[in-house]
């Protein structure tokens, strides 16, 4: 059989070729036959190729003439000598490599890259046909019954792959050193001529907003898969790097005015299927239950367990079959990478100045490579591309304004560098007054969202007064999205210690979230759950968050709601209410306690939702006293929950309460006297934020 060849098209590097030789104890039948399926797939590569089109001709030129070769030696019959098979062989490696390399340049996305790959290209070229001729020449031609046309055509494929005909068209040569010039200008600090980029964008068939916005795709996967490589792989990204500096300020610049002011709806409509989340958090929930080590790498089991993968890999090989954490036997070995989790503890390093230098993952390099631009080039490029867009933003008619917002909201999306230099730039304020425009509303909020989580982001904000105009997107935006986005960027900037009483005092501030929670979408209900949980963190915001009615609205997401992460949000936030008397007084008031028990007793799939109901359980009765220890010592089922939490829990402070209420609970069960509570050694878990 012939060996099966990994072909993942999105994650292979380009210009790259995982070719594999035949099995040795392959049939010459099915030799012969994969021959022929790789060379008519060659052959069938009609596409326009942007570069290297006259080697990629000659090169499909030569297989087809061994195509007809292949098949006439197939309908004759021919029975192969050992020096046949050999040499059948070494074409089928040729043939896979020359199928990638034509894949690779047909590539819409990679023209520019492949342009400036070209010299190797060719030389790729040389190398695999000058391997066929070589391949070819221990043929015994004379000897094989085949037509005396195909044996000169064949003849001609050996001499011409020993002249090394294969070489960069001299346009392409040009080119690629315009590119370098480009290069060159940002380097020195330099905007390049507009015409001049242009001509270059032309000539590799990069003609619109959608081809420019592509390659910088591509640019960025190859990035990836480069960025954990040795020295030799650094010096690629840094190349990488420049090139995606140069098309994201052709894509901001160069295109601007080609860009549909639609552009953004298909962003928009994978976010808000697939949210982003970002956790604000406890760092114990991103430590492996096996290692305890923070998670580098983790995956999740069929239990719905999360381990770091080096950790369960090596529980696995040494012959268990169960979830570590529970016991349960896996249905499967299949290790799934929790992306979500990975970018979160990631995220959460980054903002608390944690090292990434212990970080191993591709993702913890992807991070790390978006604080620094990779390239002078690149940070000029962006320097430039910052101020334009700035200049749009204030000065722009409607139309280039909303452009303006969705290129700031697409640039600083996930890259920490560009929302420095945007910030700098001065985008914050335009996009403050763009809130009040309808058109222009939802790219607005989403910009000033993604430059929330930059601690520069979050102090133009809150200096230019920009709080109540996101807070006014909250109560009165034009449409779902851009309020529950507004309901995530109060979240942000309520990480910083000092705006957190800030927004609390804002009249429209917690009302606004409540009503959220109460009419909102899913996803507005979590990230107004989130926001206030942040705004929580200030304990003088208390108070107002009880005043405005949020327990009943609260309880009444946990009792009919489906979502159980949702679920598990909104006890942590009735969690921390009930810290405070007033908080248990309104708990108990509303049925809290039933609700807290029943939700110990029935989450099982969402992390940290049975701790809340135990915290909550545990200030409901050190807060309310007899009444609510006699109310929960006299539902029976209670005690297993509490002793199974108590040795299973997933954080010291769970197992602590836990405890704590076991001890309370006997006590009183035996005495009618309450004991002494013990501390809390920490605060409840926090939860889990979704935006667009």
């Amino acid at each position: 059989m012939i060996q099966r060849q990994n072909r993942p098209t999105g994650r292979r590097r380009i210009l790259t070729s995982p070719a594999v030789h035949p099995c040795e104890n392959i049939s010459q039948a099915t030799l012969l036959a994969s021959l022929i399926h790789l060379a008519a797939k060659i052959c069938e590569h009609g596409k326009q190729f942007v570069t290297q089109r006259k080697n990629a001709r000659r090169a499909i030129r030569k297989v087809g003439i061994l195509l007809m070769f292949l098949e006439e030696i197939r309908d004759c019959e021919l029975v192969f000598s050992d020096s046949v098979f050999l040499c059948f062989s070494e074409l089928h490696l040729a043939f896979q490599k020359i199928l990638f390399l034509l894949e690779d340049l047909g590539r819409e996305d990679a023209t520019l890259w492949v342009l400036m790959k070209s010299e190797f290209v060719a030389g790729q070229f040389r190398m695999l046909i000058g391997s066929i001729a070589t391949a070819l020449e221990i043929l015994p031609l004379d000897t094989m019954d085949i037509c005396g046309e195909v044996k000169e055509y064949v003849e001609l494929v050996v001499k011409h792959g020993r002249n090394g005909e294969m070489e960069v068209d001299l346009d392409e040569e040009l080119v690629g050193k315009q590119v370098e010039s480009v290069l060159n200008c940002f380097d020195r600090g330099i905007e390049p001529d507009f015409d001049f980029v242009k001509r270059i964008l032309d000539f590799v068939g990069i003609r619109t907003w959608s081809h420019c916005n592509g390659q910088i795709e591509f640019l960025e996967e190859q990035i990836e898969l480069r960025s954990s490589g040795g020295e030799g792989e650094q010096r690629e990204v840094s190349f990488l790097s420049s090139l995606l500096g140069v098309l994201s300020y052709c894509r901001g610049v160069i295109f601007f005015q080609t860009l549909d002011s639609n552009a953004g709806e298909e962003e928009q409509s994978e976010t808000g299927i697939i949210s982003e989340k970002l956790a604000c958090l406890n760092p114990e929930d991103f430590r492996c239950p096996i290692s305890l080590e923070l998670m580098t790498d983790p995956v999740t089991v069929s239990t719905g367990q999360t381990y770091d993968r080096s950790s369960i890999q090596k529980w696995l090989k040494s012959g268990n079959t169960t979830c570590p954490k529970t016991g349960e036997r896996l249905q499967s070995k299949e290790l799934v990478p929790n992306t979500n989790l990975r970018n979160v503890i990631h995220q959460f390093c980054i903002d608390r100045g944690i090292s990434l230098s212990t970080a191993t993952t591709q993702g913890g390099s992807n991070i790390a490579r978006t604080i620094n631009p990779g390239s002078n080039s690149a940070a000029a490029a962006m320097r430039f591309l910052s101020r334009f867009l700035a200049r749009r933003l204030g000065f722009g008619t409607e139309e280039e304004k909303n452009k303006a917002a969705y290129e700031v909201r697409l640039l600083s999306k996930s890259n920490i560098f560009n929302r420095g230099c945007l910030i700098q730039a001065g985008v914050i304020l335009p996009l403050l007054n763009l809130l009040n425009s309808s058109a222009s509303q939802e790219n607005a909020i989403a910009a000033l969202l993604k430059l929330s989580k930059h601690a520069g982001g979050k102090r133009a904000i809150v200096e230019n007064d920009g709080i109540r105009s996101i807070l006014a997107v909250l109560k009165n935006g034009s449409s779902s999205e851009s309020k529950q986005i507004a309901a995530a960027t109060i979240f942000y900037l309520s990480s910083v210690k000092g705006y957190r009483k800030l927004i609390g005092e804002t009249p429209e501030a917690i009302p606004g979230l409540i009503e959220l929670i109460r009419s909102g979408t899913h996803c507005g209900k979590k990230n107004a759950v989130v926001a206030l949980f942040g705004l929580l963190m200030y304990q003088g915001n208390s108070q107002r968050v009880l005043r405005n009615g949020a327990v009943p609205v609260l309880i009444d997401v946990v009792s009919s709601s489906d979502k159980e992460e949702l679920v598990a949000d909104s006890l942590a936030v009735l969690a921390s209410l009930a810290e405070t008397v007033e908080g248990t007084i309104e708990l108990v008031r509303n049925s809290g306690l039933p609700v807290a028990i029943k939700g110990m007793q029935s989450m099982r799939s969402v992390r940290g939702g049975k701790e809340h109901c135990i915290s909550m359980l545990w200030s409901l009765c050190k807060n309310g006293g007899a009444e609510v220890v006699e109310a929960l010592a006299g539902e029976q089922s209670v005690m297993g929950s509490l002793y199974s939490a108590a040795t299973e829990g997933s954080s010291s402070s769970g197992r602590g309460k836990a405890r704590d209420l076991i001890k309370v609970l006997q006590r009183f069960c035996e005495t009618g006297a309450l004991g002494d509570f013990l501390d809390s050694d920490g605060p409840c878990e926090r939860p889990q934020l979704r935006e667009l």
